[in-house]
């Protein structure tokens, strides 16, 4: 079976002469299997790549990937519709959460003893991230294919060089299985259906379109993808529990709605409830509900920061694996002066 990414075509004397291609939904799928894979690997010649060592940064090129579709930079984008993927702005603050939680003294320090929570939480952060940018890269891309094509994604029946790059990449025979191998859900129709809900709609209408969405994408990526593949994993809810046990020398669990890392204002960050058990996803998805509200008010009343702060995240998205991550983040955000480099001096204190 030939290839359907390779066509072979007769030279010709015509200027601008074109060949049709016709790609079918497995071929589109892998496509946006390389973009995933591609947007998390470093250049080592041509065509080839080496995967990202570094889990800190590795969640910051997440974040900055999740910040680039919110604000349509990337690829196929279209500012005039920007909003319409609005959970990917929530994701950027929370996947920028998770690389300050691999940057904290404590779980560091913790991983010597013992890595599962470490793993456990690369693991989720880079899975999520290959479905999550899937969905999205082919709906920016080609949205007039994509309603076709959304029920068809399944990893086992991507093109056969994209399946071999899949076995190369870590967890994934565990992994795959257990998120069904991209397989659709109705949170990711619903929530898709929203994205063309929130183009055509009146300005005043909008808000409600892009919170439902929000949610929408936010079941999905904690129901489908995070609660089968490392919060039900045993060994990893335990240690969970333990460090809720050992609260005084584990990170504070809070989302903060900036590029740094901690911040002293209340209002824009969300600190989970005292009785929040991660690992169960109904205590997990009450705290997210409360911060995907605050997170809706803050981009409606305070929109020109937090879009700055996306912006912020952006530029990470080409992060080298062997640069300290703050001495990237000084270079890519210079722009934002004296209360940069005021956080900068905190986090490193």
């Amino acid at each position: 079976m030939s290839d359907p990414t390779n066509v072979l075509a007769l030279t010709n004397t015509t200027p601008k002469s074109c060949v049709d291609v016709n790609c079918n939904c497995d071929t589109m799928w892998s496509l946006a299997q390389q973009f995933s894979s591609v947007r998390l690997c470093t250049s080592i010649g041509e065509r080839r790549g080496k995967l990202v060592r570094n889990y800190a940064v590795r969640a910051r090129r997440i974040a900055a990937t999740y910040a680039r579709f919110y604000l349509e930079i990337e690829e196929g984008g279209n500012v005039k519709h920007r909003g319409r993927y609005y959970w990917m702005a929530l994701g950027a603050f929370a996947s920028k959460t998770v690389a300050c939680t691999f940057d904290a003294w404590q779980v560091k320090r913790m991983t010597h003893v013992d890595g599962t929570v470490w793993e456990g939480l690369g693991k989720g952060n880079f899975w999520l991230f290959c479905d999550i940018s899937g969905w999205h890269w082919y709906r920016n891309m080609y949205p007039g294919s994509f309603g076709q094509c959304l029920h068809k994604r399944n990893s086992k029946t991507f093109i056969s060089a994209v399946q071999k790059q899949l076995k190369q990449l870590p967890w994934n025979a565990e992994a795959l299985p257990v998120i069904k191998f991209f397989a659709p859900t109705s949170y990711i129709e619903s929530g898709f259906k929203k994205v063309q809900a929130f183009e055509n709609a009146a300005p005043k209408d909008r808000a409600n379109i892009q919170f439902s969405h929000l949610m929408d994408i936010a079941n999905h990526e904690q129901k489908i993808i995070l609660q089968p593949l490392i919060y039900e994993d045993k060994s990893f809810a335990r240690r969970i529990q333990l460090q809720r046990y050992l609260s005084l020398i584990t990170p504070t669990v809070e989302l903060v709605f900036s590029h740094t890392c901690t911040l002293k204002e209340g209002e824009l960050k969300s600190i989970a409830p005292d009785d929040t058990e991660l690992e169960d996803f109904s205590s997990r998805m009450s705290w997210i509900t409360i911060a995907a509200q605050k997170f809706h008010n803050l981009m409606r009343d305070k929109k020109n920061y937090m879009e700055g702060e996306l912006i912020a995240m952006a530029g990470w998205k080409d992060m080298p694996d062997t640069l300290t991550t703050m001495e990237h983040i000084k270079k890519t955000t210079d722009g934002l002066g004296k209360r940069f480099n005021d956080a900068v001096s905190k986090i490193r204190n």
